[in-house]
């Protein structure tokens, strides 16, 4: 990228910022992925001299109750070392003592989000002068029809499909000019005027950064194309059809998130025993015994141990199928010793948990509530991680269990279509167990496979688990994401655009 292209991140939540640009380990404002995947990118862009800026909201409470957890963080000694040339804090009482990013009270996410979006459209712009913008989801969704007024390319990125939507009056309520730049907002109904509009036409936050933004991104290029061709039924026709609409005029790409640095199991610091490709296979077994013992499992080394990872959500994770065939995995592979762990909350966290009380399984059935260090622990303990998701953006424990040598039993969809092919030995080819019916038989033929895989000479399974190791370190890295980035930000600067008065030209 060319040295003097400045990049303005503008992201409602991010895990961590580098300490180069002025920020202490731990800061931390997180509701769900896109914490991660900005403070990825803002790390590699900086690693890789990027001139980058990042809008936040000062989520105060939030970083006082992190700091306060962890100790040895003050939120005084995070907040003093703030570099205020690359980190850009914008304030207001609507979030600076709210616990955490989101709330049930949607009325109260709404009021965050123009509260946000004012101090980043009067302030921070003005200030930081970018020339490229790079915007996050709705809550960020009315910037990119203020960078279309001042000319600067924006690109928006959708990493999941929530929106909300407000009137003008609201809007310019709340200290936004929207008058200013309404043309290149979405409406819920055609707008025949800005009078007309302002009261009652409701403006939709996602498509509106769909719409205006020069260009746009989803988490993954499968899941922006099942979209386009219009495959799932729970995306709003308007989001699908301004997202075809980007699709046909080449402004619209799928790039890949990548997991964070941390989650690989060479220098991760939250497991028993580092490991890498070459020994792996000792390794995990002693991963495997000591995790067996933290959470009330058999110990056995040698037994088939499957995880689930991910939040315990049916309308999208798939796990009430794992619920109507987990007694009858059990059953099955009774005599191989098999054992099943999910680390994770939700909805279903309650039936997984009876499942394993009601038919006393849980010395082979152990259901823990989400921890980031049981999390890990799990990974490098198991031999297959669960992803039966009905759809997915993107999906990040398909590829961490890959790294881990735990090998990915998927469903054949979005981010997961994209990350986990068919396992075949014989071709030395494939990472994981994919399955195409999103039923249980589905699942069933994949946990098959996996076993069958497991019964394998075990130097033919270690030949092929530190080829998948090495590989999926190799191809799903920041450094590749955060250039995909790059040369996205690179293919947009070469369109027109206003320089900002007494800014050098680019």
């Amino acid at each position: 990228m060319h040295d003097k292209a400045r990049i303005l991140i503008v992201t409602p939540e991010v895990t961590y910022l580098p300490e180069e640009m002025g920020s202490c380990a731990g800061y931390s404002a997180k509701a769900g992925g896109l914490a991660d995947v900005s403070a990825a990118l803002i790390s590699s862009l900086f690693d890789l001299n990027c001139d980058v800026h990042v809008a936040i909201p000062d989520y105060h409470s939030i970083y006082h109750d992190y700091s306060t957890q962890r100790h040895d963080l003050q939120i005084e000694k995070i907040r003093q070392s703030l570099n205020e040339e690359r980190i850009h804090f914008a304030v207001d009482r609507a979030f600076l003592y709210k616990k955490k990013v989101y709330s049930g009270d949607s009325t109260k996410n709404l009021m965050v989000s123009l509260a946000f979006q004012r101090e980043v459209i009067n302030n921070i712009i003005p200030r930081v002068k970018p020339d490229i913008i790079h915007c996050n989801d709705w809550m960020t969704g009315l910037i990119p029809a203020m960078a279309r007024q001042y000319n600067i390319p924006c690109l928006f990125s959708i990493h999941n499909i929530h929106t909300m939507t407000s009137t003008l009056a609201e809007i310019e309520d709340r200290g936004i000019d929207a008058a200013s730049f309404w043309q290149w907002l979405y409406f819920q109904q055609p707008p025949e005027s800005y009078e007309q509009s302002r009261i009652s036409n409701r403006v939709d936050f996602l498509c509106s950064g769909v719409f205006s933004a020069h260009y746009v991104n989803t988490v993954s290029p499968s899941f922006l194309q099942e979209i386009v061709e219009n495959r799932h039924a729970f995306v709003a026709p308007e989001l699908q059809a301004e997202l075809a609409h980007k699709w046909e005029a080449e402004c619209a790409t799928g790039i890949l998130n990548a997991p964070e640095p941390e989650f690989n199991p060479a220098v991760d610091n939250r497991i028993e025993f580092n490991y890498g490709p070459k020994n792996h296979r000792s390794m995990k077994q002693k991963n495997k015994i000591s995790f067996q013992d933290t959470v009330g499992l058999e110990q056995n080394p040698n037994v088939p141990l499957f995880f689930w990872p991910s939040r315990l959500d049916p309308v999208q994770k798939g796990c009430q199928l794992l619920s109507q065939i987990m007694y009858h995995t059990i059953s099955r592979y009774w005599e191989t010793g098999i054992q099943i762990v999910s680390v994770a909350d939700g909805p279903y966290y309650k039936t997984f948990r009876d499942i394993a009380g009601f038919h006393g399984l849980r010395h082979r059935i152990a259901i823990l509530r989400f921890d980031e260090e049981i999390s890990h622990q799990a990974f490098a303990a198991s031999d297959f991680v669960f992803m039966p998701s009905s759809f997915e953006p993107c999906g990040l424990p398909q590829i961490i269990g890959a790294i881990y040598g735990s090998l990915p039993i998927a469903f054949d969809t979005g981010g997961l279509h994209d990350t986990v092919t068919l396992l075949d030995p014989a071709k030395g080819s494939g990472n994981g167990f994919v399955f195409t019916v999103h039923d249980t038989q589905g699942l069933n033929w994949a946990i098959d496979r996996a076993m069958d895989f497991f019964a394998l000479d075990p130097n033919e399974k270690e030949t092929q688990i530190r080829r998948i190791m090495i590989d999926s370190v190799t191809e799903f890295n920041h450094s590749r994401c955060a250039q995909n980035y790059i040369n996205l930000y690179e293919k947009m600067l070469q369109r027109p655009f206003l320089v900002w008065p007494g800014k050098d030209t680019v």
